[in-house]
């Protein structure tokens, strides 16, 4: 039987914890699908002292993720500390230069520093493997880069944060709005310590980044995500869009245009029959097109212990078994720099509005539109008030850019009371 491979583990909050409790408890199970012992030899944290319900007296202890990283009695360093600087980064360079494979699960230290990172570790022969940093207990990373290796990928999307789909759903449940579900997340503990993390965009659009690089061979770049995130939506909004067979998700979408990679996360309204549309609570979804294998869909837990701690295993495992994959699928140096793209992608547009209560305020409006070639599908008043008329207007497949032109001189037309409302409808 092969040597033991040995790890270090470095972050022992909820996912390092119950990586600890896997490989504590399935021994023999681990060893009979790798054909040799996966040994803890070492851990860090930054409190020694906190009780974690797990125990952790064989382990050596180290303070500094960094002096872990470096030891001689690990070859797997298992970063799940968090942050997309600081000690993770500088503790995953430590690891790699000293010729260590990495298991993380840091999309955002990957969305920022992932193609260096790619580099050092084919430098020194080493792997980066990070199944856990894209929607927790999916496979999704491993289906882009070994089941889906023999595809042609059109497009990647989903959704990839389980707190935005939570809010949303509950928001079309229970009739409250977002700011009554934002507490109620904080509360139970939902939010990063950030908020703008989750329901900014900017956790899924890490996400998004990396799949991104592993399905287009380009080299990961967060800066060029379109972000968008979901402060904006309105239960008004909810209830429009079930009212014309719709549902609203944070949903990510990237695609290679003839303008370059396309890459955004926004919210968008998706037939409430489509799976997308179906997802509930803190599920997350992604969406893979490729030429020969038409279109699959993976579902499942996007966060929690056991699902993220899973994902995390799925790489030690493969490791342990021989197999070598470069971080993004080929090689660091195969991957073109894709830069910014725009939304070329044309599609029909919710907007929602409200015009001043005065004659011709509508008209105004419809020839704006008209001027930029954006053309109306339907149209509809409701809730009409003494001052103002709430508006809905629903675009026929018009480009992003016409749009934004036709938005910006309505606002010159003095009818409009606030700023409008504009959702992408992605039909799938």
């Amino acid at each position: 039987m092969s040597q033991p491979l040995r790890l270090g583990i470095a972050g022992l909050g909820t996912v390092g914890v119950g990586v600890v409790k896997i490989l504590r408890n399935k021994v023999d199970l681990l060893r009979q699908r790798t054909g040799r012992k996966l040994l803890i030899t070492a851990v860090s944290a930054r409190d020694a002292y906190k009780d974690r319900s797990v125990t952790l007296k064989d382990y050596a202890w180290e303070s500094d993720p960094v002096a872990l990283a470096q030891r001689d009695d690990i070859d797997i360093f298992v970063e799940l500390m968090g942050g997309h600087d600081g000690p993770a980064l500088n503790a995953t360079k430590a690891a790699l230069a000293a010729g260590k494979d990495v298991v993380t699960a840091n999309k955002a230290m990957l969305a920022h520093f992932g193609h260096e990172l790619a580099t050092i570790a084919e430098e020194k022969a080493a792997l980066i493997r990070f199944e856990a940093a894209v929607a927790g207990g999916i496979p999704v990373i491993k289906s882009l880069t070994e089941g889906l290796a023999g595809n042609q990928i059109s497009r990647v999307m989903g959704v990839m944060n389980g707190t935005c789909n939570y809010i949303l759903t509950q928001m079309q449940a229970t009739g409250r709005g977002y700011d009554a579900l934002f507490k109620e997340c904080a509360q139970l503990g939902y939010l990063e310590a950030d908020p703008m993390l989750d329901v900014g965009g900017i956790d899924a659009g890490h996400k998004l980044s990396l799949l991104s690089a592993i399905a287009f061979g380009a080299r990961v770049d967060f800066e060029s995500v379109a972000l968008e995130g979901i402060q904006h939506i309105a239960l008004e909004d909810i209830e429009q869009a079930d009212d014309m067979g719709y549902r609203i998700k944070l949903l990510g979408v990237a695609q290679m245009t003839s303008a370059g990679l396309e890459q955004r996360m926004s919210p968008c309204l998706v037939p409430k029959e489509s799976p997308i549309g179906q997802l509930e609570g803190g599920t997350n979804m992604v969406v893979i097109e490729g030429d020969e294998v038409g279109r699959i869909v993976l579902g499942g837990p996007g966060a929690g212990e056991g699902p993220t701690a899973s994902a995390v295993m799925s790489d030690i495992i493969e490791i342990a078994r021989g197999i070598r994959i470069s971080t993004f699928g080929q090689p660091a140096n195969t991957l073109v720099e894709s830069g910014p793209s725009p939304s070329v992608t044309p599609a029909p547009y919710y907007i929602r509005l409200r015009l001043q209560d005065q004659p011709g305020a509508l008209a105004k409006v419809a020839t704006v539109l008209g001027q930029e070639g954006v053309s109306i599908d339907r149209m509809r008043q409701y809730g009409h008030s003494e001052e103002t008329a709430p508006v809905l207007i629903v675009t026929h497949t018009t480009d992003r850019n016409a749009l934004d032109i036709a938005l910006q001189n309505m606002h010159k037309t003095d009818v409009l009371d606030g700023t409008p409302i504009t959702i992408r409808i992605e039909n799938m």
